[in-house]
């Protein structure tokens, strides 16, 4: 069994004003692949790594139900690998962190191996009312401490983001054939994505400086949050910040176009602040309250 532990989110409202409000676009729960199944409760899948490269099979996994996300045409690379996949009630971005506690005995044992290896396995959003997402991304041990009683504690980083094509064994964990997801140039071609991405981080401040205001942190100024990044990587960061609403997250991991991703974060954060905003009037009003 394996916990995730703790991670400060990067403001308050991360974790309570998304979970209370409806995002922009209603959350779709991730579609699950029925050749998955849902772990109860979601357990580490370390094995023995192998990647192999291979040409892509014919079994697939349904796409998300996202509109935005369903595409003529294949939407995997030509390379495909095997990976371990680990089921978690979370969902992993590219270049987030990811601290985990590993305590079971055959995870243990996994992790023994995964540490012999090349220290990767597949992350991807589990819970018992939508089954296992297929679509995930890699989480690499960035650190690990061994424990005297062989509990294992990791950091993990997002990886590359992957969609499962076809099951190559459940036991004793799953492992499964995976082709690698990258985004591709916008569809309509009518957001520069550059001015979506400094939109989305004015959003991102203005929520910020509301929810330390009503956190009676006063309205600091808040400091450059997208630090030069390109769009695609800004984009991963922003939906790693939506703590508290996963099926959201998982639907933003599942878009391949990063407009679209910019955008779908952008309502939300619109949303959001327009919550806070009138939480701080009724605040103003009712001081007490």
């Amino acid at each position: 069994m394996a916990f995730p532990l703790h991670c400060p989110p990067l403001s308050p409202y991360l974790k309570t004003s998304f979970a209370a409000i409806p995002a922009a676009v209603s959350p779709s729960p991730p579609n699950p692949c029925p050749n998955l199944s849902s772990p109860a409760p979601p357990r580490l899948c370390l094995p023995r790594h192998r990647w192999r490269r291979r040409r892509p099979g014919s079994l697939r996994c349904s796409a998300s139900s996202s509109p935005e996300n369903r595409r003529a045409g294949p939407a995997s690379s030509s390379d495909a690998a095997e990976l371990p996949l680990f089921p978690l009630p979370l969902v992993l971005f590219p270049g987030a962190i990811l601290p985990l506690q590993i305590f079971e005995f055959r995870y243990r044992m996994m992790m023994h191996t995964l540490l012999q290896t090349d220290l990767r396995f597949g992350v991807v959003y589990a819970d018992s009312a939508s089954g296992t997402a297929d679509v995930g991304c890699v989480g690499e041990v960035v650190k690990h401490e061994r424990l005297a009683d062989d509990r294992f504690f990791l950091i993990c980083k997002g990886q590359e983001r992957f969609r499962v094509t076809g099951i190559v064994r459940t036991k004793p964990y799953l492992v499964a054939r995976v082709d690698w997801l990258e985004d591709r140039p916008s569809s309509d071609g009518g957001d520069d994505v550059e001015s979506l991405a400094g939109e989305v981080e004015t959003y991102m401040k203005d929520v910020i400086r509301l929810s330390n205001r009503l956190n009676g942190k006063g309205e600091k100024e808040v400091q450059d949050l997208r630090k030069n990044q390109f769009p695609t990587p800004f984009s991963f960061f922003v939906g790693s910040t939506f703590e508290g609403a996963p099926r959201e997250q998982q639907a933003l991991l599942e878009l391949e176009d990063t407009a679209a991703r910019l955008r779908r974060e952008k309502e939300t954060l619109r949303n959001t602040l327009n919550y806070l905003t009138a939480a701080s009037a009724v605040k103003d009003v009712f001081p007490s309250s």
